[in-house]
C-alpha cells in the first residue's frame, strides 16, 4: 500500500517533501488539500487538528512536520538518495542547515508574504522590516557558508538541500537575494536545475496566481 501525502503543490514545506520522493521516486497517492476538495480537508483535519501541512499517512502511522516525514521515508523506502549522511560530524551539519533553511530563510519569507494576505489595517510593518533584515543576515551567511561547496553541505544532495530549494525559490520572489552573494544565487540555479525539484516547481506552476506579492515573470 502506498503512502498518502496530504499536501498542495505551491506550498514550500510541501515541495521539500516532494523533492525528496522524487529522488527515490517513491509511488504516493497525492490529496490535494484545496477547498474543492472538501473531503480531504475533512481528513486532514482529522489527523492533525493544527492544520499545518504536509502530513504523511503510512498505513498505522501519522508522520507530522517536512523534517521528520522525509527522515521517516529515508528508513521505511530507502533508495540511493541519502537525505542524512551515516557520519556523525556530516549528519549534525545536514541538520543545522535544513533548520538554517527552515528557521531563517522560510519562517522570515513567510511573515512577509503571510501578511501581504493580511487587511491593510491589520498590517505588521515592523515585524515586516525585522524579517526582511533576518533574510539579508541570512543570506549573508549562506553565501559565505557555500563557498566552494555544490550543496549546502557539502558535495552530495541532502535534506539540506531539501529545504533550502524552495525556500531559497520563494524567498527570492519575497525579498530578491542581491548580486553580490554570488555562491548563494549559484546554489539557488543548481538547486532550480535540479530534476526533482524542477519537477515540484513545474506542478506548482498552475497555482502562481495564489502568491499574494506576485509571481515574478522567471523560474
Amino acid at each position: 500500500m502506498k503512502p498518502i501525502l496530504y499536501a498542495h503543490p505551491f506550498s514550500a514545506y510541501c515541495q521539500k517533501v516532494l523533492i525528496a520522493l522524487y529522488e527515490n521516486e517513491i509511488p504516493f497517492e497525492f490529496r490535494l488539500l484545496a477547498q474543492e476538495h472538501p473531503d480531504v480537508l475533512a481528513e486532514f483535519e482529522a489527523l492533525w487538528p493544527v492544520k499545518r501541512f504536509p502530513v504523511l499517512v503510512d498505513g498505522e502511522k501519522t508522520l507530522l512536520e517536512a523534517t521528520i516525514i522525509i527522515e521517516y521515508l529515508d528508513q521505511a523506502f530507502p533508495g540511493p538518495f541519502k537525505p542524512i549522511p551515516s557520519a556523525a560530524d556530516a549528519a549534525l551539519e545536514v541538520r543545522m542547515l535544513d533548520r538554517i533553511f527552515d528557521n531563517y530563510v522560510m519562517t522570515p519569507m513567510q511573515k512577509i508574504v503571510f501578511d501581504a494576505i493580511r487587511p491593510a489595517a491589520d498590517r505588521d510593518a515592523h515585524g515586516v522590516a525585522d524579517a526582511r533584515t533576518m533574510l539579508d543576515r541570512a543570506y549573508l551567511w549562506l553565501d559565505r557558508k557555500l563557498e566552494g561547496r555544490s550543496w549546502a553541505a557539502g558535495d552530495g544532495f541532502s535534506l539540506a538541500d531539501c529545504a533550502a530549494a524552495p525556500a531559497l525559490f520563494y524567498s527570492d520572489w519575497t525579498h530578491a537575494i542581491d548580486r553580490k552573494f554570488e555562491n548563494l544565487r549559484a546554489y539557488r540555479d543548481r538547486l532550480r536545475a535540479r530534476p526533482s525539484f524542477a519537477r515540484a516547481v513545474d506542478e506548482a506552476r498552475p497555482f502562481r496566481k495564489l502568491f499574494p506579492l506576485g509571481a515574478p515573470d522567471r523560474d
